[in-house]
């Protein structure tokens, strides 16, 4: 019933968002989707996706359905190749492996029955799910520049003084270090999801062998995350520091959209902040900052994983962070109300699998209630939040600390206690 529920919600929001792009003049996620069986698809997750759906097959069938998937790609590859067809900038392979799904959900419905379909409809739906919130993500994100014209970073700047405007800092710091630390922390930034399938595919190895999905696993959180930060973003729209503050980047944004070319050498002055027109190309996609979210999921979910996935989720979230500040993507205070988010999510999770109880009641409460007071802070507080940095500075650390206290306190009693070895017991000696 819960997965039927998730499928029937998942499937009348792509319907929602679909109308919504046509309205705009834009092809939906189902339309983007759709064509992918056939063109050249849209840099994306598909094979992630592919992976994620082989943790329910033998390794006999995860070959097979790799080896279908890279042989499906290439020969559409040198048919469009011999066709002359012009493949845009920015395509990849990906039409295979949603073909192998798509056959693989064909295989359940008509060659299997009990149990066993119904696993492989679960991996399929997990690998499908990621693919549509990688569309579905693209298309909310065109939906937030055409739906809020205006954005609030003077706001989020002038709070971001409290902090001691840490992107601009970290934007020289990472300046200093080119070439070689911006080609690492880009690399990690925009490979933020292939890391993700790496720790779900540890968590989920065992699907096959046991016959059911793990109570609790990452894919789980990382969607929630994307489903529900997009609607902060429609509250709250912030196009970032290198937007507002610079040049802008990925070919959207320019100087004469900006308040002045201030980043990341000159901070901004202290001055009434304002709403501001923007573009209608960037995305309003600052508040809060999903990739330190994600990125803080994935550290969460490699703390009881080998010590090689431990140490990587490290890096990936000091990278990621490093990232989101030093490119100009983010102010200190996106950081901040992120950490909260994914805490916040990830226990609402937790204690939606475990039963909720009084101490995930408040935990989450407490969440919700320092992000909501954080971004109310940020709208109506900017000023005297700027003019008071050695109170207000201390206080949002203080309000993200004890949010990160309450979530190590409460998981800490939801976890099982390890058992003791049993010791054997002593043995007569021989006479």
């Amino acid at each position: 019933m819960l997965w039927a529920a998730a499928v029937a919600v998942a499937g009348g929001f792509l319907v929602a968002l679909e109308f919504a792009a046509r309205h705009y003049g834009e092809p939906g996620p189902i339309t983007t989707q759709v064509s992918a069986l056939v063109f050249a698809p849209k840099s994306g997750p598909l094979y992630g996706g592919l992976a994620l759906m082989m943790v329910v097959l033998t390794w006999r069938q995860r070959f097979l359905a790799a080896g279908a998937a890279l042989g499906i790609d290439t020969v559409l590859l040198l048919v469009r190749w011999a066709a002359g067809a012009e493949i845009p900038e920015g395509v990849s392979f990906g039409t295979g492996a949603l073909w192998v799904m798509l056959g693989t959900a064909a295989v359940a419905l008509t060659r299997r029955t009990g149990p066993e379909r119904v696993l492989l409809l679960k991996g399929v739906g997990l690998g499908l799910l990621l693919v549509a919130a990688r569309k579905t993500g693209d298309t909310w994100l065109f939906i937030t520049s055409q739906t809020r014209p205006t954005v609030l970073d003077q706001y989020v700047a002038t709070a971001d003084r409290a902090l001691g405007d840490p992107s601009w800092l970290v934007g020289r710091m990472l300046e200093a270090t080119a070439p070689i630390g911006p080609h690492v922390t880009q690399l990690v930034y925009a490979q933020l999801a292939v890391a993700a399938v790496v720790v779900a595919c540890y968590q989920l190895r065992d699907v096959a062998t046991e016959g059911r999905f793990p109570r609790h696993h990452l894919v789980r959180t990382f969607l929630v995350i994307g489903l529900l930060g997009p609607g902060v973003y429609m509250l709250f729209p912030v196009v970032g520091p290198v937007f507002a503050y610079g040049p802008g980047a990925s070919g959207t944004g320019g100087v004469e959209w900006a308040v002045a070319d201030l980043w990341p050498h000159t901070p901004p002055p202290l001055a009434t902040p304002l709403p501001m027109t923007y573009d209608g190309i960037t995305p309003r996609n600052c508040m809060p900052s999903l990739h330190t979210a994600w990125a803080l999921a994935i550290y969460l979910h490699t703390r009881s994983a080998p010590r090689l996935l431990r140490f990587a989720g490290t890096f990936w979230l000091i990278a990621t962070l490093t990232a989101t500040l030093g490119f100009g993507y983010h102010y200190g205070v996106d950081l901040i109300a992120g950490v909260v988010f994914a805490l916040t999510v990830e226990a609402a999770v937790r204690a939606a699998d475990r039963g909720w109880d009084r101490s995930g009641v408040q935990l989450v409460a407490h969440g919700t209630t320092v992000f909501v007071a954080l971004l109310l802070s940020y709208r109506y507080l900017p000023m005297e939040m700027a003019r008071h940095p050695e109170i207000s500075g201390p206080a949002l650390i203080l309000a993200m600390t004890s949010v990160i206290y309450g979530y190590i306190r409460t998981t800490r009693r939801w976890n099982p206690a390890p058992e003791p070895a049993p010791r054997p017991e002593p043995q007569p000696e021989p006479v």
